[in-house]
């Protein structure tokens, strides 16, 4: 599933290529059509992210989406086009560079492309497109339906609005412990599995502690760490938490087995709510 910064960086693809321009909106594969219609026409007025929901705006409508798992947004269009490839699944995209769509495009007058694989919406304007396939969710509401989703949601470090005292207060009442927490979207929305890995390493905080055994100390730094390396994520596209004259990208995450590149020790993989935890038994209390 895309981390947070992949949606941001969709909300600010979306702006700087469609902003205060009418969009054609078509469902190819037609489990979309009613929605669609709605949009269709419409003038897009702008983008914004929550955690892993992007809203799109389409003057007194929303586009809501959520890719889960396997959902992805593609690009294509002509030299005037400067938007990323894809965002998205398949998941072995996620944390890797992404490639410009006029990178691959082919040279002469471009032309718009048929839709590929079961494409559930597609944006379209003069000079580009944007296709989205294998959604977990996708509809049309109302403004005020924003609230809605929202107010079920964690503070998402990326916004200026994001209040990580909520975070911490909200750490500070439960009992699970806080590599559960972190991949809570109820608690902190936005974060995923590496993001979860990454900053509990470089907070030294032992996975396992239950959230209500932190201290408000370690929580506000744990805070600090996922704003930092999360905006370095909306900024280059990748998730890179090392420091540059490191040839690893990742301290803990998928490098089970191997020796930890602070202590020596092994770093141990396991399961923690279904999902893959990595950690440094050594370095991580």
């Amino acid at each position: 599933m895309p981390e947070g910064h992949s949606i941001h960086r969709l909300a600010a693809a979306f702006d700087e290529l469609f902003a205060g321009r009418q969009l054609a909106v078509c469902s190819p594969q037609g489990r979309f059509a009613d929605g669609a219609a709605l949009l269709d026409g419409r003038r897009y007025d702008g983008s914004e992210a929550w955690g892993k929901h992007l809203f799109q705006h389409f003057d007194d409508l929303v586009l809501h989406t959520h890719l889960g798992l396997y959902g992805s947004w593609t690009f294509d269009g002509d030299e005037t086009f400067a938007a990323p490839r894809s965002i998205g699944a398949p998941r072995r995209r996620i944390g890797e560079a992404e490639t410009l769509a006029t990178e691959i495009a082919q040279a002469g007058t471009w032309h718009v492309p048929e839709p590929r694989g079961q494409v559930r919406v597609r944006l379209a304007a003069t000079n580009g497109i944007a296709d989205l396939t294998g959604p977990n969710q996708c509809r049309v509401v109302a403004v005020d339906e924003i609230d809605t989703v929202t107010r079920r949601l964690g503070p998402d470090p990326l916004r200026a609005d994001a209040d990580g005292e909520a975070f911490i207060a909200r750490a500070r009442q439960l009992r699970r412990p806080i590599g559960e927490l972190i991949m809570d979207q109820s608690v902190v929305a936005g974060p995923g599995n590496i993001y979860r890995a990454e900053a509990l390493f470089l907070a030294g905080i032992d996975p396992h502690r239950p959230g209500e055994r932190v201290s408000v100390a370690r929580l506000s730094h744990l805070w600090e760490l996922l704003v930092t390396h999360m905006k370095n994520g909306v900024a280059t596209g990748k998730i890179v938490t090392t420091p540059h004259d490191f040839e690893e990208r990742y301290f803990v995450y998928q490098r089970d087995g191997l020796p930890c590149l602070r202590c020596g020790g092994r770093i141990v993989l396991e399961p923690m709510a279904g999902r893959k935890l990595y950690r440094c038994p050594r370095c991580q209390r």
